[in-house]
């Protein structure tokens, strides 16, 4: 799912026009951590109510084109509005195919090793965040560094995957360090942007397949050490 960086990443951080009421600082971010409260209550929801044997049933080729079809839409939607209720219903849109996904992929696991990888994700999300509010210019120098690292991880893994039929561990653990600190650059870009409600939102988007990803690397992680 890392690859999702480059398919999915809104467009957000490029808005420098205020379009809409500016809010504080503080109301500011407490809607962005609102929002992507509610997407992981809602993939919790998912993965707790859902049957993964039910979406496994589902033909491959007819899942991947719902995801990505709903992933699309819901990028286009807080891409292109400016009202925050349809920027939120474009969040939605993307967060559902991701839990659908995580239900699949958490159910291999055993319980408590989910519980375990969710509260190891927290704990980094939280210290990032805050890295990203005390030295947002640190972090807003490090998107080539990001980016590059992260294509060179994803050709590493694909190469290992088809040609060696391994992945190392090594990999999950870089790609974990690069998503640490793509959590840090995503929240300094977030705060430097008009502080709108709609950008709030949609800076939730990004921030939120960002943490996805690093606690699928967590989870991956930890199952190989039990």
């Amino acid at each position: 799912m890392a690859e999702s960086r480059f398919s999915l990443s809104p467009k957000v951080f490029e808005r420098k026009q205020v379009t809409g009421a500016v809010i504080s600082d503080a109301t500011y971010n407490l809607v962005l951590g609102l929002v992507l409260c509610w997407g992981f209550l809602l993939n919790w929801l998912i993965v707790r109510y859902v049957d993964p044997t039910t979406l496994e049933s589902i033909h491959p080729l007819i899942f991947m084109i719902g995801y990505f079809a709903s992933c699309l839409l819901g990028v286009f939607m807080f891409n292109t509005s400016k009202d925050p209720s349809v920027s939120f219903i474009g969040y939605n849109f993307v967060v559902l195919p991701f839990g659908l996904v995580l239900n699949i992929i958490v159910s291999r696991f055993d319980p408590t090793l989910v519980s375990d990888a969710i509260s190891v994700t927290a704990v980094v999300t939280i210290l990032m965040m805050a890295a990203g509010t005390m030295m947002p210019r640190f972090f807003l120098k490090t998107l080539t560094t990001l980016v590059i690292s992260l294509v060179c991880m994803i050709m590493v893994e694909l190469y290992q995957i088809f040609v060696l039929q391994r992945v190392s561990t090594w990999i999950d653990w870089v790609v974990v360090v690069i998503f640490c600190g793509y959590i840090g650059y995503d929240w300094a870009r977030a705060n430097s942007i008009p502080k709108t409600v709609d950008n709030a939102v949609d800076s939730a988007a990004a921030i939120y397949m960002d943490i996805i990803n690093l606690f699928l690397r967590l989870l991956r992680i930890l199952g190989r050490k039990r």
